[in-house]
């Protein structure tokens, strides 16, 4: 299987078109044309990425935890195959993003780096949450995208109790229902409506062609007016035909 069609879930009907296109463009730039969409709320407020490197792109698979309850979240409790943070771990699907939702609170772990190194090997394409990582350096030393807020070392049963899966959450003060498409950069993380993901990706991929046109020509000592937006008429002209010497 390539790379590209196993991150693809047929249930979440990101198309390998989109996903190509999703791994070149910026949480920036689809911030704006989200915008263009009517939505305002789509940035994840909070995660960050631990390692700096490609895009990361993948259908949401969820995790939602409410405070502890301290008769409930005992260590024993991880016996339990049911247990919802290890059951969602085991059953993330190949391609999926598992977004934990936890209420913005990083003075627990959401996770730690054997469930993020089994997310990895289950071929998953990335872990965000809202909260913190415990063993943050070897999560960062996965080949597998993370984002979090801070590195936390306690574990998740002092503060989360796990109580919902693959259920409509918040994570980063975003509503994030499952499949929907979620893309991180090296600046942070952004939820993409599935039903918008095709349409997105496509203009998205529009936009940073005009953009690497325009930051060409400002290195070159252009001014900004006229040309970014692009109210000048002649900008229309000229992008054309820089668009087809550089074959864009």
């Amino acid at each position: 299987m390539s790379n590209k069609s196993a991150h693809v879930n047929p249930d979440a009907a990101i198309s390998n078109d989109s996903y190509e296109l999703l791994k070149h463009v910026s949480t920036a730039t689809l911030t704006t044309v989200l915008f263009k969409h009517g939505l305002k709320n789509v940035f994840l407020q909070g995660p960050r990425r631990l390692s700096a490197g490609e895009n990361m792109v993948g259908f949401a698979y969820t995790l939602r935890y409410i405070p502890a309850r301290e008769d409930m979240d005992v260590l024993a409790s991880f016996e339990d195959r049911n247990n919802l943070q290890r059951k969602g771990i085991e059953e993330c699907p190949e391609g999926a993003i598992f977004v934990i939702d936890a209420r913005g609170d990083a003075t627990a772990a959401s996770a730690g780096s054997i469930l993020a190194t089994r997310l990895q090997s289950l071929g998953c394409a990335g872990i965000v949450t809202d909260g913190g990582f415990r063993d943050s350096p070897d999560i960062a030393g996965l080949n597998m995208p993370a984002y979090h807020t801070r590195p936390s070392a306690p574990t998740n049963l002092t503060k989360h109790h796990a109580i919902g899966l693959n259920e409509a959450i918040a994570c980063g003060g975003v509503s994030v229902f499952p499949g929907d498409t979620i893309v991180g950069d090296n600046e942070g993380v952004v939820c993409i409506p599935l039903h918008l993901t095709d349409q997105v990706a496509k203009q998205a991929a529009e936009m940073t062609v005009f953009e690497d046109y325009v930051m060409e020509m400002v290195r070159s000592g252009a001014s900004t007016y006229g040309l970014y937006p692009p109210t000048n008429k002649q900008t229309a002209e000229d992008f054309a035909t820089w668009r087809q010497t550089n074959n864009r």
